[in-house]
């Protein structure tokens, strides 16, 4: 009987610790719920005390720019650390990876890229392409995880996926980053027989630094200056056919007029250090890197996500964009999700983001216009998917 009892204990507690361990993984610690300043559920660098912070790059295991809660609890040993990194995630299943293309014909690890492609294509055409461009201040985060992103856009069968690796501001200053993106779509439209891409129907979807050099290949197409010489297919343009900007700067020498946990003007903030020196002293170089200096009838069509309660980047640098864009009936759809912070994402905006491009690639009578989206419609898949 005492070893049936045991039996029956040791098969209880093996039911109870899935439970428990998605319990726990639902409970943020002190430190982290002090850190996250903006309460949106992540940790940028410029949340993380000054000592921490040097730990940023290794807690943030899938080089978003953001620490998740799953990130910080597995780094400080509440959670057992995934064995299995490389393992395909399941929104990837059914796709072919190609990793680490130079797309600038040097050795550079930044200057690289990741493509995915469909294995069974729902089209006779060649496949639109959606390339994803990181965030984490220009400094840090990479193309590794960015593929990850797109699952539901390589779901239909009907999309490349990109994930666009660049060179940071500790290595390269302003305009190397865009002319690093301009290079990869160049690669892209020169390959695309290759791979069997459509050339003319490229989209880039950016977030935070990555949604501000979105929105820079969106406004500057034609801006022959800005194309950069990098790589071999010079005959090429960098040019892109729309853009899905989530909460990317647009005017950095407003970005201070706005409520904000990050002094923009200081020497040492993101902008500063991506310019090369204290944004206000240095007026002409920052109005060089701001989207909203390339604004034109030739600009592409945009989607403009953005939470209202946004502390690292103020929801007012994609009002101005937006207003700026419908200004020169350009269009633009914002969806401005109330009481978002840094880094909203959901199931909600990967359907608005696929309807986007459906209307502009495929043809597909889709009605889209400005609207708002509770951030509390976000959280419960976000608390859902964090217990996976």
């Amino acid at each position: 009987m005492i070893r049936e009892f045991k039996i029956t204990f040791i098969s209880c507690c093996a039911l109870l610790l899935p439970m428990l361990s998605a319990a726990q993984e639902l409970k943020p610690d002190r430190r982290f719920t002090e850190w996250d300043s903006d309460k949106d559920g992540k940790l940028t660098r410029e949340e993380l005390p000054e000592r921490n912070r040097k730990n940023f790059g290794r807690v943030d295991t899938d080089k978003d720019g953001f620490i998740s809660l799953r990130e910080h609890l597995t780094f400080v040993g509440r959670l057992p650390r995934n064995r299995n990194q490389e393992r395909q995630p399941r929104a990837l299943q059914g796709v072919k990876i190609e990793k680490n293309i130079a797309y600038a014909g040097t050795d550079n690890p930044r200057q690289a890229l990741d493509l995915a492609l469909p294995e069974k294509r729902a089209t006779d055409r060649p496949l639109a392409v959606i390339a994803y461009i990181h965030g984490g201040g220009w400094r840090q985060g990479s193309k590794d995880g960015g593929l990850n992103r797109l699952g539901a856009y390589l779901a239909t069968g009907r999309y490349a996926g990109v994930s666009i690796g660049y060179r940071l501001s500790g290595e390269a200053k302003w305009p190397q980053q865009l002319y690093d993106c301009k290079a990869a779509i160049r690669w892209l439209k020169a390959n695309s027989k290759k791979y069997g891409l459509d050339p003319k129907r490229i989209a880039v979807y950016g977030t935070s630094a990555g949604g501000h050099l979105v929105a820079m290949l969106g406004v500057t197409g034609n801006n022959k200056e800005l194309e950069g010489d990098l790589g071999p297919y010079k005959d090429y343009s960098g040019s892109v056919a729309a853009v899905l900007d989530y909460f990317g700067p647009t005017q950095f020498l407003l970005m201070n007029s706005k409520p904000s946990k990050i002094d923009h003007d200081a020497p040492r903030s993101p902008e500063s250090l991506l310019i090369g020196g204290a944004i206000q002293e240095n007026k002409e170089k920052t109005l060089h890197a701001a989207p909203m200096s390339y604004i034109s009838k030739k600009a592409c069509p945009f989607l403009i996500v953005h939470g209202t309660k946004d502390m690292a980047v103020p929801f007012h640098q994609s009002e101005i964009l937006d207003k700026a864009l419908d200004k020169l009936e350009v269009e633009s759809i914002l969806i401005r999700v109330e009481g978002g912070g840094h880094g909203v994402r959901g199931t909600p905006l990967d359907k608005l983001g696929l309807a986007f491009l459906e209307k502009h690639f495929w043809d597909k009578e889709v009605k889209l216009a400005d609207e708002t989206i509770q951030d509390s419609e976000l959280r419960p898949q976000r608390r859902e998917k964090s217990s996976k």
